[in-house]
């Protein structure tokens, strides 16, 4: 191991699991070097139309973290770059980085567009998928960082035009590329991932017929930015689909043509995109989706499946094996109906949801490395639920270790970060550059309100309701209001841009902003008028998203006028909108975990090995949980044993009070802790079954139950033939979600069954088999050890009887369409249930849970370890159903970004947050009795409200009798203001 090592990390691959590593690291003290092969950064995230299961736009969700990834101080952006060689050893590495010749200096190019416009060359638009083309000198995509353009080498023709008219002198035909040495203490993979090409499989029509469509091509098509604008046209002939078709698992979970292995988002996928066609299509559409099992694993996956059930999305269990085109350009699918007999139906369009497949050149990279993958090409990790691969050093993150989802790819993105951050503790802000060079705040109060108003379209997600340009228009004549513009997306980094320019220019000292949640979105608009000179708190946001074009959809004209009253409103507030100070508090360098499980052990090691002093509080007279026993002892044993870990046995929380910073927690033992960070990883519990004739029979018991041995004696032990049933209890009535871990757990222990007696019968009765991903595996093994496998349905599920003597399973073939029987021992696999202190967890510290029970996270799928509330995290089974390791995986995510925290030194209070007029403060207490966060005190003779605790939800200011609390930016005449502006019409002011 180098004595001299570097502070420093390489990221490479700029998709959303290396932005948010990046990010994280960069948050925490370390400088990276993002390197991204493409021209511009965000992976594959940006092509899609929507997000699931909160069908958001995805460059909305997206433009946040690309905004904080451009302007990080942190961050070295390397576009068209790639990891050509990497020397040294862990913590001392030398990267050499091919820098291609882009024939552009990004330097001075202003991004005009002449030059694309004057091209004569076109080529296929990789970003669309082939669906349009694009010239030779060209953006990757409209909303992309870095804005500047590039030159398509391979394909430029030198003819010299775009040379000639380049009013900047940009361009230089010819210029080699380059090639840098860096150092860095470690290195982060995260690649991404290419679909799977369906050319291969011939009988698809793909490649032959135009109305066969990959997955992502229907994304471009679904897209607002795409070829189409958004409007569902069939790229055969033309014309609107009426009937729509998507196949499943095109490239995965087929061993003929190699690929062992579930891609986990394609039925995701096919569903959003079932849902977003019927929602953009003009007239009636049909959508059928032909599956082989709907996996709906994630958290909201099964709830938004039932969704696309009750919006009329047809689901039949049936693979496709030949596509045929009909004169009319239309296309019959051929299949096995779930009744036995051959069904014929025809389609305009026929949808492919291809899997994930890594390509050449991380291959190459991975062979270039050393790295050991396995037969699929996929990374080896060193354990479970460690990041870090066969090299010490390297870590890997998102598809290049195996097909995840968006959520996931955040959650490794954190994870690795986390890994590198405990590695490199040392040397964390030894290269820092943290702190941005912000523009001296100018004193607007003296100043007449210059408004901008900025109408976002947000691809469809607003225009293809909203008439975004008459909402602009109409702002214009609001007083005080001197420049109104509609941008395509406001959050992206051209859209702030464009904002910091109009501020400039115009001289404006106010800006209301129409376009998302302000909860997600708002903090980007701030940063960009704080770089502009104006303080953050005079920017005023309309949702008119989530207000206008999302709940009046089948009513543009409402949902227009709805819009214009929001607008109106907004700019009315912001011309009394007053700069509000940032007061900073020190950060008391602790952090404190709720939970004793596998995850609750990981994040405290995490952070100790830190550095930073952790409690470890566990209800129990012992840490553990219900993880992996070698494991448990494993972690038990470090937290123990690790100095800077304090370990609370028998004990819980029963109050706390405090902000990000500055926590106090009182336990049960009566001692209070004072921390910096609070996380919560209370576990779940199984379900204890009702039916199947649990705990009336012996011969019954739970997975739970099996797997830790507590199955013994003549009633189960000593049977030859043993039947899981899975979904007892999950995806019910009464729990509309997937366990998500059962069908992994049920076909572990079928395959130890087996492997103790060869001789055993195993049958698995199943719905819809969830082995995701890599899993998968599991699930090809355990068939060909001979475990049989039998679908039910819900509404005919298996029944357990018993004579006293014998246990019998009843239950029907849908192959063989007869009822079968079979005496076995029953296992149960359990749903899922939050932990029982869950509840009291979610009162005590004031965060929020599901419908479900489970901790609310900020945003499912790009905030998932992390609650609204500022310093208070999640990891482990409390947020939802997970197995050990990826649970592990998330408590390292959190230990990165909660170590980021305390490494900082200060916080900010920032936003709205109440202040008291000690002078009319009767100390009635009021206050007091109303926060539901505990933050006003009484000191003296008049209440205190510390700012930074101060969540802004202002019911202290709504319940003191002497109006003495007010709200920063939300004092009465601000208020006042903005509802005299919702009856005002256009025209009168």
């Amino acid at each position: 191991m180098s004595e001299t090592r570097t502070g420093d990390v390489l990221v490479v691959g700029a998709g959303i699991a290396g932005i948010q590593a990046a990010v994280d690291l960069a948050e925490g003290g370390h400088r990276v070097h993002l390197v991204e092969r493409r021209t511009a950064i965000g992976g594959t995230m940006p092509m899609l139309a929507r997000t699931f299961p909160t069908n958001e736009c995805s460059l909305c969700s997206l433009s946040p973290k690309l905004a904080e990834c451009a302007r990080h101080p942190n961050i070295v952006i390397h576009t068209g770059a790639g990891l050509n060689c990497l020397d040294g050893e862990p913590g001392a590495f030398k990267a050499t980085i091919e820098l291609a010749p882009r024939w552009v200096d990004s330097s001075r190019c202003k991004a005009c567009g002449d030059c694309t416009a004057a091209c004569p060359v076109e080529v296929p638009d990789e970003f669309n998928q082939g669906l349009k083309t694009r010239s030779a000198v060209f953006q990757f995509y409209p909303q992309g960082f870095p804005k500047t353009y590039t030159i398509d080498t391979a394909n430029c023709i030198e003819c010299g035009v775009c040379a000639s008219l380049c009013p900047s002198e940009a361009i230089d035909l010819g210029r080699a590329g380059e090639t840098l040495e860096i150092s860095v203490g470690a290195v982060i993979l995260a690649p991404g991932f290419e679909p799977y090409n369906p050319g291969e499989r011939w009988n698809l029509g793909y490649g032959v017929y135009r109305n066969v469509l990959t997955s992502l091509e229907f994304e471009r098509v679904l897209s607002a930015s795409g070829p189409s604008g958004g409007c569902l046209r069939c790229p055969g002939n033309g014309r609107e689909p009426e009937r729509i078709a998507w196949l499943q698992c095109v490239g995965s979970r087929n061993a003929r043509i190699g690929r062992h292995y579930c891609s986990s988002v394609c039925c995701m996928a096919a569903v959003k995109g079932a849902m977003a066609a019927k929602e953009q299509a003009r007239g009636r559409l049909d959508a059928t989706i032909f599956y082989i099992d709907i996996r709906t694993h994630g958290k909201g996956y099964y709830r938004y499946y039932q969704r696309a059930v009750q919006e009329g999305v047809r689901f039949i269990a049936a693979g496709i094996d030949q596509v045929q085109e009909n004169p009319d350009s239309s296309l019959t699918l051929r299949y096995l109906s779930p009744s036995g007999g051959i069904a014929e139906e025809t389609f305009d369009l026929v949808v492919l949801s291809v899997g994930m497949t890594l390509d050449q050149q991380a291959a190459d990279l991975a062979s270039r490395l050393g790295l050991e993958v396995d037969r699929d090409g996929f990374c080896i990790r060193a354990g479970a639920g460690v990041l870090e691969t066969s090299k010490p050093g390297i870590y890997s993150a998102g598809a290049f270790g195996g097909p995840c989802d968006i959520a996931w790819a955040v959650t490794e993105g954190s994870s690795a970060a986390g890994e590198v951050a405990e590695f490199l503790a040392g040397q964390r802000g030894t290269e820092d550059r943290l702190g941005r060079n912000e523009a001296a705040e100018r004193d607007v109060r003296g100043e007449e309100p210059r408004i901008g108003v900025f109408v976002c379209r947000c691809g469809t997600n607003i225009a293809g309701t909203i008439d975004v340009p008459e909402v602009t228009r109409a702002s214009l004549n609001d007083p005080g209001v001197v420049t109104a513009v509609e941008l395509t997306h406001a959050c992206a980094p051209d859209g702030l841009e464009e904002i910091r320019r109009r501020v400039t220019e115009h001289g404006l000292n106010r800006v209301a902003v129409a376009a998302c949640s302000p909860r997600s979105h708002k903090h980007l608009f701030q940063d960009a008028i704080r770089d502009c000179g104006l303080n953050r708190s005079l920017c005023e946001m309309a949702n008119i998203r989530d207000h206008c074009a999302w709940v009046h959809q089948d009513d543009p004209a409402e949902a227009t006028a709805k819009a214009r009253r929001l607008v109106r409103m907004a700019s009315a507030k912001a011309r009394l909108l007053e700069p509000v100070d940032e007061l900073e508090v020190a950060v008391t360098p602790v952090g404190l975990v709720v939970g004793g499980g596998a995850s609750g052990m990981t994040t405290a090691l995490s952070l100790a090995d830190q550095g930073f002093e952790v409690h470890l509080v566990e209800k129990e007279q012992a840490l553990g949980g219900r993880g992996a026993q070698p494991l448990i002892s494993q972690l038990t044993e470090h937290c123990l044993e690790h100095p800077l870990v304090n370990v609370h046995l028998g004990q819980t929380v029963v109050s706390a009070r405090g902000h990000v910073g500055d926590f106090r927690s009182r336990l049960s033992s009566g001692r209070e802790l004072r921390h910096g960070v609070t996380v919560l990883a209370s576990g779940s519990r199984e379900l204890v079954p009702t039916e199947y004739r649990y705990g009336a029979d012996p011969g019954v018991c739970t997975l739970g139950e099996l797997e830790s041995g507590q199955v013994s004696g003549e009633g189960f032990a000593a049977n030859r033939s043993y039947v899981f049933i899975q979904c007892v209890g999950s995806r019910s009535a009464d729990r509309p979600y997937c366990s998500r871990t059962c069908c992994r757990r049920s076909l572990e222990q079928a395959l130890k069954i087996r492997r103790a007696d060869p001789d055993a019968s195993v049958y698995v009765l199943y719905r819809d088999l969830t082995t995701y991903g890599l899993h998968e595996r599991l699930y090809r093994e355990a068939r060909g050890a001979g475990v049989m496998f039998i679908r039910y349905s819900p509404d005919d599920p298996p029944r357990v009887e018993s004579d006293g003597e014998r246990l019998c399973v009843q239950f029907r073939d849908p192959v063989l369409q007869e009822a079968m029987s079979v005496e076995a021992g029953v296992v149960l696999a359990a749903a899922t249930l939050p932990a029982s202190d869950t509840a009291d967890l979610a009162h005590t510290y004031k965060v929020p849970t599901d419908r479900d029970g489970f901790f609310l996270e900020a945003h499912t799928t790009l905030r998932p370890v992390e609650f609204l509330a500022q310093g208070i995290y999640m990891c482990g089974s409390c947020t939802g159903p997970k197995h050990t390791d990826e649970g592990i995986v998330q408590a390292r995510a959190v230990g990165g970004r909660a170590g980021a925290v305390l490494a900082r030194g200060v916080v900010k209070a920032r936003g709205a947050y109440a202040l008291v007029d000690p002078v009319k403060c009767a100390a009635c207490l009021n206050c007091v009795r109303v926060c539901p966060f505990d933050v006003p005190r009484l000191e003296g003779n008049a209440s205190v409200i510390e700012p930074v605790q101060c969540q802004g939800c202002g019911i202290c200011v709504a319940g003191c009798p002497n109006q003495a609390i007010h709200l920063l930016g939300y004092r009465k005449e601000q208020l006042t203001a903005l509802i005299q502006a919702l009856f005002k019409e256009d025209g009168n002011g």
